[in-house]
């Protein structure tokens, strides 16, 4: 059995190729993807609607918006989160500390490891 078993996880990425080889790549790692974001709204709606268990987010989104206020909602609501990214964590903004910072590129193993930091509420850069 996968260490994501059942993992039930929102992935909010705006990119649509990006976001199904990210949902590939968690289902064959043995998770439940419960909807794919491409906007904040969009994000907002799902996080409602599917209650995920972690949300693996990109930085910039749709329309020149980035997943800030996705991240300020998950940390009102201590659901656990991955930013996979670019940025150093010191150049993000203060509502993203509470998640594991996965930088990008990054392997399977690296994206596995972070969503399961994230879940045991480790906050360290992945």
């Amino acid at each position: 059995m996968s260490a994501l078993q059942d993992l039930r996880v929102l992935v909010v990425e705006n990119d649509e190729m990006s976001a199904t080889l990210l949902q590939m790549q968690l289902v064959q790692g043995g998770a439940v993807v419960v909807g794919l974001a491409g906007s904040v709204a969009e994000a907002l709606r799902l996080l409602e609607e599917t209650q995920p268990q972690v949300v693996l987010l990109d930085y910039k989104l749709a329309r020149n918006e980035t997943s800030e206020p996705v991240a300020a909602a998950l940390a009102a609501r201590r659901v656990p989160f991955v930013l996979a990214t670019g940025m150093a964590r010191e150049q993000l903004p203060a509502s993203f500390q509470s998640g594991v910072v996965l930088t990008k590129p990054y392997l399977t193993v690296e994206l596995n490891s972070a969503l399961l930091r994230a879940m045991q509420g480790q906050s360290a850069n992945a």
